[in-house]
């Protein structure tokens, strides 16, 4: 029994309403035994005899026979002090002495005073014409709490306590259910996960709840993100080992079939089946730097980078290719920049891989362009081409591994991502930087690098 969050939140929203309850007893229970109704029975008797005096007060002060008449039948003790706060009139001077009466905080002039005994007094005061001061009291009775209890409280606090129990019972199962029932369907979706019919649980309930709900549904879209990215990663995987897979069995099967029986055919087949290898191994070699520099575990050999030297160096390599190509290679940067924190050949084949990708994609008598500039603490860098450009659905997944634009769309080309953007981004990632990129189809892409000039 109450083995449910829900059962749980009830009961403990019932403990807490039945112990305000108890509380609010307890102080009601105190409060009648300070100020029970005998008590203020007697208070009203105090200030009666108090305003009999004051209404004649030379006759009963002068006539002790009197004062001690009136004391008697009304069972009371009457004082009279001088200005020298001493008793000069006591109707029962057996009895303990009363203290001179002072107003408490209240300003009330009916009120305990305790004798030289330490009993309790109730007594009521009020100056006279000739300046002394007139007292009336009486013993505070002493009456059983269990009469208290009995007369005056346990009925109408045990009517209020079973109403508000009950009401507080529909209330705390009400709030249960509002803060239990969302946190609910998130276990129930958590323990259904993965399911094809899996959907994103509907934010209800307090606030936290429904901000746990909401972290929930996120981390669900991220798990099947990163499903889907891992799937894509082994088809893409697969898909690019068995061409050479393929053609390296065909040719090997070629040779030990004697298909090829001139030196010829076997120097052709054996040289399909090394190329098939070396791609395949500069794959392997590429898929391996990705993780590492995903997981953080790349060897980056930091020192002061030249950025004006390395694109000079990236311009020259690239311009043969791009002048048997017909595409004009520029670099627009300042003679000297500022020296860069980072990892030179690290650098390198970041701005290897997008001009490559660049000159792949530029038809005859177009253009690329590598700017570079310091914009405040940072270096921005862009490589500019006047390609076919890329559809803007495809942008967000330019860097993915092995992503690659439908070749349909375009105009027949777009850039292909393969590995080398997904390790540029993580290289450039590495350094504290951003990549981006933006495009129009038919006029072209930029890729833009934020590098910081100093690691922080």
């Amino acid at each position: 029994m109450f083995t449910s969050l829900r059962s749980r939140l009830w009961l403990s929203y019932a403990l807490v309403v039945t112990v305000a309850l108890s509380i609010v007893a307890i102080v009601l229970l105190a409060f009648l035994i300070r100020n029970p109704v005998l008590s203020r029975q007697i208070q009203q008797q105090l200030t009666a005899v108090r305003e009999q005096i004051l209404g004649n007060p030379q006759r009963y002060i002068n006539d002790h026979a009197l004062l001690d008449e009136l004391s008697r039948s009304n069972k009371v003790r009457v004082i009279v002090f001088d200005q020298s706060r001493s008793a000069v009139i006591d109707t029962q001077p057996d009895k303990p002495q009363i203290p001179f009466p002072r107003r408490n905080i209240f300003n009330r002039i009916s009120q305990v005073a305790r004798d030289s005994q330490g009993s309790a007094w109730l007594y009521s005061f009020s100056r006279l014409p000739n300046g002394q001061v007139l007292v009336v009291a009486a013993p505070r009775p002493r009456v059983p709490v269990l009469n208290i209890f009995a007369d005056e409280f346990f009925g109408p606090i045990l009517q209020a306590g079973v109403i508000a129990l009950l009401l507080s019972l529909v209330l705390a199962f009400a709030l249960s259910r509002w803060v239990a029932d969302p946190l609910q369907q998130v276990v129930v979706a958590a323990r259904n996960y993965p399911s094809e019919e899996m959907r994103s649980v509907p934010a209800r309930g307090p606030r936290e709840v429904q901000e746990l709900t909401r972290a929930f549904n996120s981390m669900v879209g991220r798990v099947h993100d990163s499903q889907r990215s891992q799937r894509d990663f082994v088809a893409n995987v697969s898909h690019e080992l068995k061409t050479p897979l393929t053609s390296i069995q065909g040719f090997a099967q070629a040779i030990l079939d004697d298909t090829a029986e001139t030196p010829e055919a076997r120097k052709q087949a054996a040289q399909v089946i090394y190329n098939e290898s070396v791609r395949m191994y500069r794959m392997a070699l590429d898929l391996l730097d990705l993780a590492r520099l995903e997981a953080g575990t790349a060897d980056m050999k930091m020192a002061d980078v030249d950025l004006s030297a390395l694109l000079k160096s990236i311009v020259e390599k690239f311009s043969p290719q791009a002048q048997k190509k017909k595409v004009d290679l520029q670099l627009d940067a300042p003679e000297t920049l500022p020296l860069l924190s980072g990892d030179g050949d690290r650098l390198a084949q970041v701005f290897a891989n997008l001009v490559d990708n660049a000159l792949k994609f530029t038809p005859p008598n177009g253009r690329i362009t590598i700017f570079a500039e310091r914009a405040g603490a940072e270096m921005e860098l862009s490589i500019t081409d006047t390609g076919a450009g890329v559809p803007e659905e495809a942008l967000p997944r330019l860097f993915d591994r092995f992503y690659q634009v439908d070749p349909s769309r375009a105009g027949g080309g777009a850039h292909g991502a393969g590995l080398g953007l997904a390790i540029a981004k993580e290289i450039v990632e590495a350094h504290g930087g951003k990549i981006g990129v933006r495009s129009q189809v038919g006029h072209g892409t930029t890729f833009t690098i934020r590098l910081p000039l100093e690691r922080k």
